[in-house]
């Protein structure tokens, strides 16, 4: 379980975050929404060790991980650009990792992942000879083959549409389950966020506007702000977003 008590950080005296506590049990999905500013990447970035807490406690399993730093976490990150490397195939971009630490995924285990994730006709392509969707793909085997404790994607759909966006996000919901993977996302999407995780977390100037089941948020928001970002600012149609989660009986009722 991952639990963030009380997480405040400031810039320059400006408050970015204010006392954010939340947890994510084993094999969760969560999203971190909110509008651009809101301090949704400062918090992926103090979760991950890339930035110090001003207050509060990072815990992993009950451990203090607040003062540990990231390359001791053993939480990963899948950035939104990718960050593959152009110069090795699918596959050496895929076992990067081992290099150092080869005991950490047996052959074995990389070839099933590399079967989860449908990448095997790619083994011998170069990155440019893919699609976003596969370096999407290849990005995240890169990463699990390093088993994470946490997993942590940074707009993992912002650059794909359609099709390959819901084969990107029935990849993350089994890898999560598959793996028992704790998996933190950040998304400016509200649509993105209440069809992919098992929660989402609402910030709206650096506080909780709301974390709940992607139900209660659409049934019960919390106050106004929560109301406007889901269903009026970026433009959702509240049509499309009641379809994903009412019966026919429900959705007369909200008419």
């Amino acid at each position: 379980m991952l639990e963030l008590k009380n997480i405040s950080k400031s810039f320059d005296g400006t408050p970015v975050l204010k006392n954010i506590s939340i947890s994510a049990d084993d094999g969760e999905i969560v999203s971190i929404l909110g509008p651009s500013g809101c301090g949704k990447t400062t918090l992926l970035n103090i979760i991950l060790g890339i930035l110090d807490t001003d207050e509060g406690q990072i815990l992993y399993n009950g451990e203090d991980m607040t003062g540990v730093p990231m390359e001791k976490r053993g939480f990963n990150i899948v950035f939104q650009d990718y960050a593959l490397f152009p110069n090795l195939n699918v596959y050496r971009n895929i076992t990067y990792g081992l290099r150092n630490k080869p005991d950490v995924s047996s052959p074995q285990e990389v070839q099933e992942l590399i079967r989860l994730l449908g990448l095997q006709e790619h083994l011998e392509k170069r990155i440019d000879q893919l699609s976003g969707g596969q370096k999407q793909r290849v990005a995240l085997a890169r990463t699990l083959v390093m088993k994470p404790r946490i997993l942590l994607l940074d707009e993992p759909l912002s650059a794909l549409d359609g099709v390959i966006k819901e084969s990107i996000k029935e990849k993350i919901r089994t890898i999560s389950r598959e793996y028992q993977l704790t998996t933190i996302i950040v998304t400016h999407d509200p649509e993105e966020a209440l069809t992919l995780s098992d929660r989402v977390l609402i910030i709206d100037s650096g506080t909780i506007s709301q974390y709940a089941e992607p139900d209660e948020i659409i049934h019960r928001p919390d106050n106004e702000f929560v109301k406007k970002f889901i269903l009026n600012q970026l433009e959702i149609k509240r049509s499309n977003i009641y379809a994903l989660f009412d019966t026919p009986a429900q959705k007369a009722a909200s008419m």
